[in-house]
């Protein structure tokens, strides 16, 4: 029997003393969810799996449901959740538990498309097949501390961060968490006080992918067990005190063969060419370059299509399209400015110098249709100041207004009781 035989694994786990499993996955909100099945049936359920409601596949933190018409509706419908025996262990934080990820599967069996380990095995297997592997770790920051009877947080320490102060102040917890993720076998690269009020942060040794995510699930559950016997409680939450808020830092390296290819090269950071080409893939798919590229696509179809450039929009998306495309951007903001000046649209001219402006600080000899960065600076204040003075002019004539109406009550019988004389200048 190998050690990923469900018999054998449920075997081991109660030899090791463990009387039920947490079955653990984690939803749309980064919440882990957990259900918990004796370790006699843990065989059985590899093989069958236990149902959990489709409802979790549009959780919410705040365990309301993101309903989607015509895919989930509501609470009708099951996946089945199957632990995965090879990544399963006993918890060394807590006595008689152990802790199984599951992979989500459709009730025909089926993979079930939004399971995250499925989705990352494939990505993971999609790089073996040429010859690559990812390694993957993760840094996970959280805030200790006592909850008070009004159920307010208190932190653990009030720094200094990194000081030896806050961890004299937390040294048996500090010693707890570090000896017990040790015996879990999770590989502690650093465990210290971070910047915000009682905050920690922990790092743990390099997996491959779906390994790193199993292991991300088990150090929380070890640090929240650790807490507890301390007296104490972790929240993972992206801000619990005033201050810093906590992160959970993803660290990856490509690997070919025994070369590390984002290190040892002639490329930026040391980078190989594959390392580049892989680095380059990951900022083309963040949101904010997503987004750009957007932005970028959109101007290009307005240079195109629009019979007469709408300079407005075109501003917008060059400005919001990244620093390729920044010096343009600034270019079609003053082409703007000045048609907006010409309608007499006051305040959409003052916006669109305001945003070349920033863009022409933001521009080093750069050269475009209206000159360098200073050159436009400069164009900006300019137009910056006519815009102001027109504004103004604008502003006194529109009081005067105001003060013609307020007069009109003391005009009688058609007598006129009090001259105003209107001055727009």
């Amino acid at each position: 029997m190998t050690r990923a035989d469900p018999a054998a694994v449920a075997a081991r786990l109660e030899e090791a003393g463990v009387e039920a499993v947490a079955l653990g996955f984690v939803d749309p909100a980064m919440i882990v969810r957990v259900k918990t099945v004796p370790v006699a049936r843990f065989a059985e359920v590899v093989r069958a799996g236990v149902g959990l409601s489709t409802l979790f596949t549009v959780a919410m933190s705040n365990d309301e449901f993101a309903l989607v018409p015509g895919m989930v509706d509501g609470p009708s419908g099951d996946l089945r959740l199957h632990p995965d025996p090879a990544a399963t262990v006993p918890l060394a934080a807590m006595p008689g538990w152990a802790w199984a990820p599951v992979d989500q599967r459709t009730q025909a069996g089926e993979p079930f498309p939004a399971c995250p380990r499925t989705f990352g095995r494939r990505i993971a297997s999609a790089y073996e097949e040429r010859g690559l592997a990812v390694r993957a770790a993760f840094e996970l920051e959280c805030s200790i501390g006592r909850r008070t009877d009004d159920d307010d947080f208190e932190p653990a320490h009030h720094g200094p961060g990194y000081s030896d102060i806050a961890l004299v102040a937390n040294h048996e917890l500090a010693l707890d968490a570090i000896t017990t993720m040790q015996r879990q076998g999770l590989g502690v690269q650093q465990f210290h006080p971070e910047y915000a009020d009682g905050q920690f942060e922990v790092s743990v040794a390099p997996r491959d992918p779906v390994g790193a995510a199993d292991v991300a699930m088990v150090v929380r559950q070890t640090l929240r067990a650790v807490a507890r016997r301390h007296g104490s409680v972790v929240s993972f939450a992206p801000q619990v005190a005033e201050g810093t808020g906590n992160g959970a830092h993803l660290h990856l390296s490509l690997w070919e063969g025994d070369e590390n290819l984002l290190s040892g090269g002639e490329g930026p950071a040391g980078m190989r060419q594959r390392g580049e080409a892989f680095a380059a893939g990951i900022l083309r798919e963040l949101p904010a370059a997503r987004r750009q590229e957007l932005h970028r696509a959109v101007a290009a179809a307005l240079d195109l299509t629009a019979p007469d450039k709408p300079w407005a929009e075109l501003a917008h998306h060059l400005l919001e399209g990244g620093p390729t495309v920044a010096a343009r951007g600034a270019a079609c903001a003053i082409r703007a400015a000045e048609q907006a000046l010409d309608a007499l649209a006051f305040e959409d001219a003052i916006d669109l110098v305001v945003r070349a402006r920033a863009a022409a600080e933001g521009l080093d000899n750069l050269h475009f249709e209206l000159g360098d960065a200073t050159d436009l600076s400069g164009l900006a204040d300019d137009r910056f100041g006519r815009v102001q003075i027109l504004l103004h002019q604008q502003r006194r004539y529109a009081q005067c207004v105001a003060h013609v109406v307020e007069s009109v009550p003391r005009i009688v019988g058609g007598k006129l009781i009090r001259r105003v004389v209107v001055d727009p200048h």
